[in-house]
């Protein structure tokens, strides 16, 4: 017999069952920070939404014109277009926050000092203002 063995714990029927208070299924609704840590993991459902429609767009790109215009055919449809106005403003809540989270995330430190949370959450922000505008450029240069 191992010596961890005699670290299990012995339950009888006798032995008092341990007292577990019970939890609605929404208690995160009772404190805004947790109610805003559980809305940012639920976003990463409109995070995998708008992977999947990448997906389904290359698919329909690599069968052909005619594929890919049913595919933005039915991007046009209302129920596409409200789903992405839905899913894009999840994803952009998703971002900020995870841009806020960063410096607890990650810890930054240059010659032994920490990097300040601000310039570390604000080198996100502006490296996602200079993707912005590179992309915005591309697109409206026709690129």
């Amino acid at each position: 017999m191992s010596p961890m063995s005699n670290l299990a714990h012995h339950h009888t029927a006798y032995h008092p069952r341990w007292y577990r208070r019970r939890m609605s299924v929404w208690w995160w609704l009772k404190d805004r920070a947790y109610m805003k840590f559980v809305v940012r993991e639920l976003t990463s459902v409109f995070v995998a939404y708008f992977a999947v429609l990448f997906l389904w767009q290359i698919r329909a790109v690599t069968q052909g014109p005619d594929a890919y215009a049913q595919f933005m055919g039915r991007l046009k449809t209302p129920l596409f277009l409200t789903a992405n106005i839905v899913a894009f403003l999840f994803v952009l809540y998703h971002t900020i926050t995870w841009f806020n989270l960063t410096p607890t995330a990650m810890v930054v430190r240059v010659r032994g000092k920490r990097v300040p949370d601000t310039i570390v959450a604000g080198s996100n922000y502006v490296a996602w203002l200079i993707v912005s505008v590179i992309v915005a450029w591309i697109f409206t240069r026709g690129i």
